[in-house]
């Protein structure tokens, strides 16, 4: 198996000079690479066993252990990346989990509007090509990256976790024998669900508002104070891998246990971005690990068939870091 580094920054030209198989270039700007919005094959012999239904008036996939609810389980969110919760390999992730005794609920956090697929032209696909036809592939891939940015300003925080809250909410209710059995929910997340395990492994003040939109005045005597009110953690503990659209204020306010599953010189999640939320978690003593993984593509722990083997093992690795992380706590 693949052995994961302790996390070290690695030299701008190094991250230039790599080449992964089955990776995509970088991008610029608050957008995602092809991993998070399209699957690689899925491996043979491998089907979905859970189904779909509404939680919360929220479309979800739900799996669960084949002795549940006659052996206690305990309660799993799986956040997914672009694809969505229709993507078959997705499910086979779930399932996975469910297999190893969680009620997995992954939730549609895009509303039925997965992200269209953003595989960028390589550099083979220009070879032999007129200058015409190499402008009209380039401005292909230009517009590829502007459909990416128009999804992603569609789906922004503000529309994800109100979807996530009302998951939770109805987690807590539906399913309160897991719930109470696991001490709190757990949470995994990819790519684009990497960022919101932090957002629900954190605590934030939300402030009041009255109907116009302005701050509430303090209510001593109704005990307001200062017109917030506190939010979160939403789960007990977390494990991400490759997050994307990442910035260092997502690390603060994290009140619970986090695990990372990092790929080293990632554009997607850089690493100075990586650094300074460890700077803060050790900083808040906040019980976190990070592992960084040389020699992969982003989005290599989703389940997906390689031909690489060195990517396969570390695909088994990951998933056995983020397994044991959500077991141990």
């Amino acid at each position: 198996m693949a052995d994961a580094d302790v996390a070290t920054k690695a030299p701008e030209s190094d991250a230039q000079e790599n080449v992964i198989p089955g990776d995509t270039p970088a991008q610029t700007g608050p957008t995602m690479g092809e991993h998070c919005t399209s699957d690689r094959p899925t491996p043979a012999g491998l089907a979905p066993k859970g189904e779909f239904r509404k939680l919360g008036g929220v479309d979800v996939y739900l799996t669960k252990p084949d002795s549940y609810p006659s052996n206690p389980s305990k309660l799993l969110l799986l956040l997914s990346s672009g694809t969505g919760i229709k993507s078959t390999n997705n499910q086979i992730q779930a399932d996975k989990f469910a297999n190893e005794g969680f009620v997995v609920v992954m939730p549609d956090l895009f509303e039925g509007n997965p992200a269209p697929n953003s595989s960028l032209a390589s550099d083979s696909e220009f070879e032999g090509t007129s200058f015409l036809d190499k402008i009209k592939l380039k401005a292909a891939e230009i517009a590829k990256s502007f459909v990416i940015d128009e999804w992603l300003a569609r789906h922004t925080e503000e529309k994800v976790m109100p979807i996530l809250e009302k998951v939770v909410e109805a987690c807590n209710g539906e399913f309160a024998d897991a719930v109470g059995n696991g001490g709190g929910i757990y949470a995994v997340g990819y790519c684009f669900g990497g960022r919101y395990i932090l957002l629900l492994a954190s605590e934030h003040q939300k402030v009041q508002t009255g109907w116009s939109g302005a701050q509430k005045p303090a209510d001593e005597e109704a005990g307001e104070g200062t017109g917030s009110v506190k939010k979160g953690p939403f789960i007990k503990a977390g494990a991400l891998a490759h997050a994307t659209l990442v910035s260092p204020d997502d690390f603060q306010g994290i009140k619970v246990p986090v695990s990372l599953v990092c790929v080293e010189s990632d554009p997607m999640f850089p690493d100075d971005v990586r650094e300074a939320g460890e700077d803060i978690l050790s900083k808040e003593s906040v019980e976190h690990e990070v592992q960084v993984y040389p020699g992969v593509p982003h989005g290599f722990a989703v389940i997906g068939d390689y031909d690489d083997e060195h990517i396969k093992d570390a695909q088994i690795t990951a998933y056995e870091q983020m397994l044991r992380w959500v077991k141990e706590h």
